[in-house]
């Protein structure tokens, strides 16, 4: 029997970062010879596995796309079944995995995973959604295991504050970690990666401790 590989969700709003997040940390994942593999969901495509593979920094074959079909957050929370068979296939496929993300179809603040299809799920929003986000209290913020606000480079282009986005993200998800994100620059990304070797890769020991905060 193939070991288990640790899973991570990757949810948010369309357009908040997901894939772009993804982009940004497999490269360092695999830079310390942890081994990846991605499962997207999209409602009638799979575009953004198409993209995730037009990269280049995975096999084409350790990215799986789901067209769920229905409502994004009833695949990884309701009825997670097509994400379950497709771990299991690359499981099967890779059986030295170490992790496979599992990046949710774009959906709203509501948006959870169902604990029994990951072991912890990041939460992403971006600044130029506006800097209110954090205090409407979306389950999906509040509650995952890390909130990444992403697209910080953005805050003076829109006129949101980020620090009072800081302060509220704090209040409201009770001194859970946060980190602050700029995908293309990879602001924040070393410590996305942290927090993954912490929570769910326990023999990367040497991993700097996350800051809440993401200073």
């Amino acid at each position: 029997m193939p070991k288990s590989a640790a899973r991570l969700g990757i949810g948010g709003p369309v357009g908040s970062g997901k894939t772009a997040l993804i982009e940004g940390i497999v490269p360092l994942l695999t830079a310390q010879g942890i081994e990846v593999a991605v499962v997207t969901n999209d409602l009638l495509t799979t575009e953004d596995a198409d993209r995730l593979k037009r990269k280049g920094f995975l096999s084409p074959e350790r990215v799986i796309g789901v067209e769920t079909g229905s409502c994004p957050h009833t695949a990884i929370r309701e009825d997670p079944t097509m994400n379950q068979l497709a771990v299991q296939d690359l499981e099967l496929l890779f059986p030295q995995l170490d992790l496979i993300l599992i990046e949710s179809g774009g959906d709203n603040l509501a948006s959870t995973f169902s604990y029994d299809l990951v072991d912890a799920y990041i939460f992403v929003i971006d600044v130029g959604a506006g800097d209110d986000i954090p205090r409407k209290n979306g389950p999906g913020f509040v509650q995952s295991d890390l909130a990444v606000v992403n697209k910080v480079d953005l805050a003076p282009y829109v006129g949101a504050n980020l620090d009072l986005m800081r302060s509220q993200s704090a209040q409201y998800r009770q001194e859970k970690p946060v980190i602050y994100t700029n995908c293309k620059t990879s602001e924040g990304l070393d410590q996305v990666v942290s927090f993954i070797q912490q929570t769910l890769l326990f023999e990367q020991k040497q991993a700097p401790k996350v800051m809440v905060g993401g200073q």
